[in-house]
C-alpha cells in the first residue's frame, strides 16, 4: 500500500505548536466533525492569514440574514469551484450542499453541469449569476440584477452570492497553488446514512 499523500506542499504545523486561539477553533471543529478538515491545517501555516481567511469565511458562510439557505451557499461554492477546477472545494463543500440539501446527487450535479441539475428556477438563477461573477464579472449589468429580482432576490442577497463567489475564487486558487488535499472523510458525507 503506497503512503498518503501529503496535504500540502507547503508544511503544516503540529496543532500544539499554534497560537491558542487557531489551536481552539481547530479543536472545537474536529470536536464537532470528527475529523479536522485539512483546509484548518494548511492555512494554520499562516496564523494571521488563517483568522482573516476564517472571519470572512463564517461572516459570509454563517450569517443568518437573507434569503439564502445554507444550501443555496454551498451550491454557490460547489458550483463555482467547478469552474475553478478546485478538487478540495468541489469535494468539501459538495459534502456539505448534499448535508444541507438532503439530496445525496445534488452536489455531482451542479458541479458538472447545473443547468441540468435537478434545482428550481430560482437556484438556477443564482447559479447563472455566480458562474457570471465568477468568469466573467467585468460583463455583469442591470439586465443581471432584473433576472434575479424576478427570482425573488433582493439586493443584499446579489452582494452575498457576489461575495461567496469571490471569497471561494481566492479559496479555489490557493488550494490549488498548495495542493490542498479533500479529506477521505468529505466523500462519502450525505451519499450514505450517517452511523448512529
Amino acid at each position: 500500500m503506497s503512503e498518503p499523500r501529503p496535504i500540502s506542499r507547503f508544511p503544516v504545523p503540529d496543532i500544539s505548536e499554534l497560537p491558542e486561539d487557531v489551536r481552539q477553533m481547530i479543536l472545537t471543529v474536529q470536536e464537532k466533525a470528527g475529523f479536522v478538515p485539512n483546509v484548518f491545517l494548511t492555512l494554520a501555516h499562516r496564523p494571521a492569514e488563517f483568522r482573516a481567511f476564517f472571519a470572512y469565511h463564517d461572516a459570509l458562510m454563517l450569517k443568518e440574514t437573507g434569503t439564502l439557505t445554507k444550501a443555496d451557499r454551498e451550491m454557490i461554492v460547489t458550483t463555482t469551484s467547478a469552474k475553478n477546477g478546485c478538487l478540495y472545494c468541489v469535494v468539501a463543500h459538495g459534502a456539505l450542499l448534499r448535508i444541507y440539501a438532503k439530496q445525496p446527487l445534488i452536489a455531482d450535479q451542479v458541479a458538472v453541469n447545473h443547468l441540468k441539475a435537478d434545482i428550481t428556477p430560482r437556484q438556477k438563477a443564482m447559479l447563472d449569476f455566480a458562474i457570471k461573477v465568477c468568469l466573467h464579472s467585468q460583463d455583469i449589468n442591470d439586465d443581471d440584477y432584473a433576472e434575479l429580482r424576478k427570482h425573488g432576490f433582493e439586493d443584499e442577497d446579489i452582494w452575498d452570492i457576489a461575495a461567496i463567489t469571490a471569497f471561494f475564487g481566492l479559496s479555489n486558487r490557493m488550494a490549488n497553488a498548495i495542493s490542498m488535499r479533500p479529506n477521505d472523510e468529505f466523500f462519502l458525507m450525505g451519499r450514505v446514512p450517517r452511523n448512529k
